[in-house]
């Protein structure tokens, strides 16, 4: 079996499993421009030419005005255009000077998230896809445990509090190294000008950590994603 059928059957699996798509669904995409996204889009953008079930699909690509990071536009125009999906390219911002206590990373995630939200719910979407594989749900789940004192992670999916929509991540059961294998096969290009800190952050730390862990036991991540789960299902208890 092929790493792209792999990630085609845990997509569905995923779907499955935890009800990500529902006849009537109008779901956006989250694009940022990275191998993740752009695998979404392909898998959500075959998904859409099922019968069952009937969703539409349509993609968003924020801008942050203030950062210097850039994807290539006309690339990812011609790439949702390609898995018939349509993307909207919105602007955002953030003033550092309003709240000091927060890092650049922080406000910069909680900005486009908002401008994605926000969008999502004037024009009558319901779900907004993100494209979260399952490393990031361990590593966001250690990452608590180790500066919160807490086990709560993502969950693949999550009704919102404040927006009348349901955030989903159909890769939940995909590793970030099938996800990159698949890209290199066909041919995903990467974005312009990565984001000047993404390296330097205490996620790319705790990535290392867990890339340790499974390579003292490669039962780790599956050990770990069973925690991820167990926690998000006492959580709604």
């Amino acid at each position: 079996m092929t790493a792209e059928e792999k990630i085609t059957r845990l997509f569905h699996k995923a779907c499955a499993d935890y009800c990500l798509l529902e006849d009537g669904d109008r779901i956006l995409v989250a694009v940022s421009g990275g191998k993740d996204s752009l695998e979404l889009i392909r898998l959500l953008g075959r998904q859409q030419r099922i019968l069952k079930p009937r969703i539409e699909v349509e993609a968003a690509h924020v801008v942050m005005d203030n950062i210097p990071y850039d994807a290539d536009r006309t690339y990812l125009m011609d790439f949702c255009e390609g898995n018939g999906v349509r993307l909207h390219i919105l602007h955002s911002f953030f003033d550092e000077s309003t709240d000091r206590r927060k890092t650049r990373c922080f406000l910069c995630s909680w900005n486009r998230r908002k401008t994605l939200f926000e969008y999502a719910r004037d024009n009558a979407f319901n779900k907004v896809a993100l494209g979260h594989h399952q490393d990031d749900f361990i590593t966001t789940m250690l990452m608590n445990m180790t500066f919160e004192g807490s086990t709560s992670s993502m969950q693949p999916k999550m009704p919102m509090r404040h927006y009348p929509l349901s955030v989903i991540r159909p890769l939940c059961l995909i590793a970030e190294e099938q996800i990159r294998e698949v890209a290199g096969t066909l041919g995903f290009e990467k974005q312009k000008t990565p984001c000047p800190y993404e390296t330097k952050t205490r996620r790319k730390d705790i990535e290392d950590v867990f890339h340790q862990l499974e390579a003292m036991n490669p039962e780790a991540r599956y050990s770990l994603w069973r925690c991820v789960m167990k926690n998000g299902q006492s959580a709604r208890v």
